[in-house]
């Protein structure tokens, strides 16, 4: 799996480092807050939600979600993981979403591949879309409370949600940031996060957002 990751992920840099003609950009705001506990020694619960703050005037609407988590680990190294998530945009077109993914930890890389079941309202069909990530995680502390991570995520569209829409590899995120260890229980971040949007027929949309995360775990 890590080999595939590589491929995907220096796929999506080539494609990202090509010239383009054009590109819209702008400037973002997320939040990302979430909760957890654990159910037993390798099974755990999460409820993450997003708000994130777009500028409506071109064309970029703010949007919601809120998902439910069930994660089970398998090993020291890798953890399976399931959800189901509801998305609000503002404007319409709100989305469900089912998701199932694999997280690894291989000492200060971190790899992550995702599936995603989306169902858009008013779309012609199901889409489905495949997300493999890669990074590293750093402690840059001796007490292990401050850490650094980077990784980089590609977003390869296996189906569509209307016939004829966008498929396969339609979008590059980028994340570089530090979180600080408060206690056992609250973790907190903050990432420079950069989402490119790969357009056919017209400039590229990318956004530009700090990203602010609490996490809470009981």
């Amino acid at each position: 799996m890590m080999r595939s990751l590589l491929t995907a992920i220096a796929a999506g840099g080539a494609i990202m480092a090509s010239p383009a003609s054009a590109q819209d950009e702008a400037l973002e705001f997320w939040l990302n807050p979430s909760v957890s506990t654990d159910l037993d020694e390798d099974t755990g619960i999460e409820l993450e939600t997003a708000q994130r703050f777009r500028s409506s005037e071109d064309g970029r609407v703010d949007t919601y979600f809120a998902r439910l988590w069930v994660k089970q680990d398998l090993s020291d190294e890798f953890t399976l993981a399931g959800a189901v998530e509801r998305r609000i945009n503002d404007g319409g077109s709100d989305e469900l979403r089912l998701m199932q993914q694999l997280s690894g930890s291989h000492g200060i890389f971190r790899t992550r591949l995702r599936l995603e079941q989306r169902f858009v309202d008013d779309a012609d069909r199901m889409g489905l879309r495949l997300r493999p990530r890669l990074g590293v995680y750093v402690p840059i502390d001796p007490e292990g409370r401050w850490s650094a991570k980077a990784d980089a995520e590609l977003f390869w569209t296996l189906r569509g949600n209307n016939v004829g829409s966008d498929e396969g590899i339609t979008g590059l995120r980028t994340q570089v940031g530090v979180s600080y260890d408060v206690n056992d229980n609250l973790s907190l971040g903050l990432v420079y996060l950069r989402q490119q949007d790969f357009e056919d027929d017209g400039p590229d949309v990318i956004g530009h957002a700090p990203l602010v995360s609490i996490e809470f775990a009981f």
